[in-house]
């Protein structure tokens, strides 16, 4: 069989660090709503990834800005930075308000690789294998949301919280040192200058996205959901290991990434984007009626199912849109409503939950009918944005 073009040591290389990328924040992820507690915190739940992804969103328009300035790698490089040494300082931590400002410093590490990383992926892969370059790259990110939060809960339960921050912040220095082996692609990247952070007002969000943008803030409102209240109804229903369903659904996302992406540039992002949100209204209603381990799982498949069909073929489509010259604002602004949705997700779950196990149900039925949305809303795009990619082909 013939390897894919645009399999270079470089996307090899970035595929490889986006694993440790991703394993390092969500080894964390299961452990921290029990940690927060701890300390007298159970009522800030939601806050968890809420202030996460808020800095994540503050933080897009500057590495979008900087990605199209001084280059690609660097920007990657400051997010696991961040994340690196964010990872250090959770052991120091004894009070819920330290804890939340680490959880807030803690979002600009997604707020700034991610970015690079969609940019750098763009400039290296021939247009009409965007959206099976992207699946392909995704199954390695997916790969580290899966094993991340596993790991991080087997790590906590034999070795204790301290051993797993400071695991989690060697997981992100494997992932800079593959970093720094990659050959920039933005063409004359610019030295750093402060001037560089004054953001103008048309250069924080790239309006020719904005479609995919919003399908994407409406989808990932479950997300939000998933990461924050997912753990307490694991512990709920009997579930020893509240990582076992991150695992679950990240792996069956890996069943889906690359046949949804190669689908995607074939017939189009949308019809794609119109199948991943109805398997999202499934999944939520799934969750919503278990009762049982088991039943709680079979949504998991289904939610994986419908992340990885959406999350590479949202990145395409944008980039389809995007101008050239501003594709690291373009994605920016995708990734802000990507930190919006997950943020009001989390935000608004945690709310409606307030520790009252009565409330799951409607938690995640109210999660299904954002996704709904997405779903509608994908019926009323313009027709010359139904295009496969805009006649490009």
């Amino acid at each position: 069989m013939r390897m894919p073009s645009f399999l270079t040591k470089d996307f090899i290389l970035l595929s490889a660090s986006s694993f440790f990328f991703f394993s390092s924040f969500n080894m964390l992820i299961p452990e921290l709503p029990g940690y927060l507690a701890s300390m007298g915190g159970e009522k800030y739940i939601g806050l968890i990834i809420a202030l996460f992804t808020l800095t994540a969103g503050l933080s897009r328009p500057f590495s979008g800005k900087l990605a199209d300035t001084i280059g690609r790698i660097p920007v990657m490089l400051i997010g696991v930075a961040v994340c690196l040494a964010m990872c250090t300082l959770y052991p120091l931590v004894t009070t819920v308000f330290a804890f939340l400002l680490l959880r807030f410093f803690h979002g600009f590490s997604t707020g700034f690789t991610p970015t690079g990383t969609s940019a750098y992926i763009a400039d290296i892969v021939p247009f009409n294998r965007r959206g099976e370059a992207l699946g392909l790259h995704s199954l390695f990110a997916s790969l580290g949301m899966a094993a991340g939060p596993a790991l991080g809960g087997w790590i906590a339960a034999h070795f204790g919280l301290n051993t797993l921050f400071i695991s989690a912040a060697a997981v992100s220095g494997l992932s800079a040192i593959l970093l720094v082996r990659l050959t920039e692609t933005l063409p004359n990247p610019q030295k750093m200058k402060l001037s560089f952070l004054k953001l103008k007002k048309d250069e924080i969000i790239e309006r020719r996205v904005l479609n995919p943008s919003l399908v994407l803030m409406l989808a990932v409102f479950s997300f939000g959901t998933v990461l924050t209240i997912i753990p307490e109804f694991s512990a709920h229903l009997g579930m020893r290991n509240k990582g076992l369903f991150f695992a679950v659904f990240t792996l069956s996302s890996l069943a889906i990434r690359l046949l949804a992406g190669r689908v995607s540039d074939r017939y189009g992002r949308i019809p794609v984007l119109q199948v991943a949100s109805a398997t999202m209204v499934l999944a939520m209603f799934l969750v919503s009626i278990a009762t049982a381990v088991p039943q709680l799982l079979l949504g998991a498949v289904f939610f994986g199912f419908a992340v990885g069909m959406s999350s590479p073929t949202v990145a395409a489509w944008t980039i389809d849109l995007s101008d050239e010259n501003k594709r690291g604002r373009a994605l920016a602004t995708m990734y802000i409503a990507l930190e919006a949705g997950i943020g009001l997700g989390a935000l608004i779950s945690g709310w409606l939950y307030q520790g009252n196990p009565e409330r799951f149900p409607l938690v995640f039925m109210v999660s299904g009918s954002t996704a709904l949305l997405a779903f509608i809303y994908l019926f009323t795009i313009p027709k010359h944005q139904r295009l496969k990619t805009l006649l490009r082909r």
